[in-house]
């Protein structure tokens, strides 16, 4: 093995997975620096979500490596990677996972808790998330009983409460109307370059690439130097956009 630069907080090489036999990524290798915000476009079922588990440790590569901090991912046994995740990693899904019992302002806390914050401390800061993101009023309501855009809301809350090394973001938009995706992504971005956070975003739409300082493009689980992506359709119609590295 071979560590990975310094300046590199996420670093990996020669990738491969599959998934029932075919393949989900084929020898990708991808570095993220510090403090940047790096997209990894294609269209779907390019291998950007198998992408970001890996990098994240959700998933152990089949070969290849992954270091974060010049610390081997790939070989760190379940229960560390497990705990890698709980205090360095945040997560942002298409889908908002949320705990359905919890209040929004208890899923925002989460990371906090699990980790022996004391509770006043965790609402406090999960309360101020809330109010950036414009759901402060809506802190003691559960899951069931928000809108699709304030669940997701909730969960960019949670990820940035707990103030991660990285956080991944796996088409964070995907279920969102136009003015809904803006708002929450220039929250995200926003936060991420004033707390130093670095950022792993998936997407498959040229408008929330061009947000990143860098993008890599993924097709049929490889790098390649370009990627055509749909625009996010305006009042006027659909366009489309290549992306290169």
């Amino acid at each position: 093995m071979v560590a990975p630069p310094d300046n590199d907080v996420i670093w990996a090489r020669s990738l491969h997975h599959s998934h029932n036999g075919s393949p989900g990524l084929a020898g990708v290798s991808v570095s993220v620096r510090d403090a940047e915000i790096l997209a990894v476009a294609g269209p779907r079922g390019s291998g950007k979500t198998t992408l970001l588990h890996c990098l994240s440790g959700r998933l152990v590569p089949e070969q290849g490596e992954v270091w974060f901090n010049s610390l081997p991912v790939h070989t760190m046994a379940a229960r560390v990677r497990e705990r890698l995740r709980r205090e360095r990693f945040g997560w942002i899904a298409a889908d908002p996972q949320l705990v359905p019992e919890l209040t929004a302002w208890e899923n925002a806390a989460l990371p906090l808790l699990l980790r022996g914050v004391a509770h006043r401390t965790a609402k406090k800061a999960a309360t101020e998330w809330l109010e950036r993101l414009d759901i402060a009023a809506l802190a003691r309501k559960r899951p069931h009983a928000l809108l699709q855009v304030e669940r997701q809301r909730v969960s960019v809350a949670r990820a940035l409460c707990a103030r991660p090394t990285v956080i991944f973001a796996d088409e964070p938009t995907a279920t969102l109307h136009r003015a809904e995706r803006s708002q929450l992504l220039r929250t995200l971005t926003a936060a991420a370059r004033s707390h130093d956070i670095t950022v792993v975003l998936a997407t498959h739409d040229a408008e929330v690439a061009a947000l990143a300082d860098r993008t890599v493009s993924l097709l049929d689980g490889r790098r390649v130097s370009s990627v055509a992506l749909p625009a996010e359709p305006d009042a006027e119609g659909s366009a489309a956009c290549s992306l290169s590295v």
